[in-house]
């Protein structure tokens, strides 16, 4: 359960100094203030990561594993499946993880 957050403290800012922490905001794509000054004071930075290989990566997952449970099912139906398949099933997950080493070992740059 997330801690009631009832205390308040009060932060006076020059206009300048509000038209840059906005600025930092609109940067990293945060929209709460409140948020985003909480977090600044308590980890001193915020990372705004963008994750669009990785909902690719995620996406082209979902249909190899649609496509395993295809071979599967017609495995189970006929008692056998094509050695094609399978060898195309193994290339399809081979560069999986290829894409995937490579984007954790780009992300594990970051900190």
């Amino acid at each position: 359960m997330t801690e009631k957050r009832d205390e308040i403290l009060i932060l006076r800012v020059s206009p300048s100094d509000k038209e840059r922490i906005r600025m930092k905001m609109e940067e990293l794509g945060i929209s709460n203030m409140s948020a985003y000054i909480r977090k600044m004071a308590l980890d001193g930075y915020c990372v705004n990561l963008d994750l669009t290989d990785v909902k690719e990566l995620v996406h082209l997952l979902r249909q190899c594993s649609n496509n395993l449970n295809q071979y599967a099912k017609k495995a189970h139906q006929t008692g056998s499946i094509y050695e094609e398949d399978v060898r195309d099933l193994k290339e399809r997950f081979d560069e999986f993880w290829r894409i995937g080493k490579e984007l954790l070992t780009r992300l594990s740059t970051i900190w």
